[in-house]
């Protein structure tokens, strides 16, 4: 059994290994093997591929025993490219640096800590002193969470230790005593009484677009929108209208509607250009993205290699085989 690393998954061969009760050949091959047959011949039927993307516009499907995805998001796989005897397994572990993340970019958006230090010097400090502007405080603040799993929980609970009252939007979510939760079709009026809103749901059919212009216009003035999901759960053309207007107070922007294809491929993040507006608070997909995360992430695959081979039942099973008795 080989395990086939594509794209950015192969950097991370030396974390894979760290976990592997034995030791298997680890083939890489670039993100381009994730969406052609180029390079299927290396993979075999026993083998596991490990790519965060999977299509195959050309038709072919080559056979292999599981792929592991080593991140929760489904959304890059096309599942109808794989053979029915593919398992598919996820992983998770990116809830803490979220939610730090999250609670970073809103405790910023309040305080401007940055802003004061960079105006900091010595000439300036008489006058900085005698004329302090006042900041704002997160506690108090009205957060609403729209999609209620392990990254909406995270957040919900390092925001309500800062005083801050939570309002959960998820149809399936069971309570837990942090949370107010209430259903998808309430949703503009939640967002309504909130002055931020974070998106944490999966990119789906009923996602895509949930953010459109009417719920937008729903949202206080001052309100602030954070996607750390999918860029497409929002309207885009929607979202550039409100920041630029005014119709909302501003945006943490992590997630994009277009990503390089290759590593040459030049395209914008978007078509609009969010990048440009004072309220858009821009950043490059970088929000799970910390030195431990890979470690957990790759241990969890590792352990799933090994239950393969020890013929446990594996972890984190999004897709099982689809023929009998494997």
């Amino acid at each position: 059994m080989k395990i086939i690393m594509i794209g950015e998954a192969a950097d991370h061969a030396a974390d894979l290994r760290r976990g592997l009760d034995r030791q298997h050949d680890i083939v890489a091959l670039p993100t381009e093997a994730a969406h052609s047959g180029r390079d299927d011949a290396c993979i075999e039927p026993d083998d596991v591929v490990v790519t965060l993307r999977w299509s195959r516009p050309d038709g072919e499907v080559p056979s292999f025993r599981l792929l592991h995805v080593p991140g929760a998001g489904l959304d890059g796989l096309d599942l109808s490219a794989l053979r029915p005897e593919t398992v598919v397994a996820n992983v998770y572990e990116h809830e803490i640096p979220i939610a730090e993340f999250v609670l970073a970019r809103l405790l910023e958006w309040e305080i401007r800590a940055a802003a004061m230090q960079d105006g900091f010097t010595p000439a300036a400090w008489p006058q900085l002193y005698r004329h302090r502007n006042p900041h704002g405080e997160l506690h108090g603040k009205t957060l609403g969470i729209v999609g209620y799993g392990r990254i909406g929980r995270a957040i919900a609970a390092r925001a309500a230790a800062f005083g801050v009252c939570v309002r959960a939007v998820d149809d399936a979510a069971a309570p837990d005593g942090t949370a107010e939760i209430a259903p998808t079709d309430l949703l503009p009026d939640v967002l309504a009484g909130c002055d931020y809103v974070v998106l944490a749901c999966p990119l789906t059919a009923a996602t895509t677009g949930l953010i459109d212009a009417a719920v937008l216009g729903r949202m206080p003035a001052h309100a602030v929108l954070v996607n750390v999901s999918r860029a497409e759960i929002v309207d885009e053309a929607a979202l550039y209208a409100a920041l630029r207007d005014g119709g909302i107070g501003g945006a943490v922007l992590d997630v994009w509607y277009r990503y390089p294809a290759s590593a040459t491929d030049t395209a914008a993040p978007a078509e609009h250009p969010f990048w440009n507006l004072p309220n858009a608070w821009c950043t490059p997909h970088s929000s799970a993205w910390t030195h431990q995360l890979p470690l957990r992430r790759y241990a969890v695959v590792a352990e799933n290699v090994n239950r393969l081979v020890s013929g446990e039942p594996l972890r984190n099973v999004v897709r099982a085989a689809h023929l009998h008795g494997l």
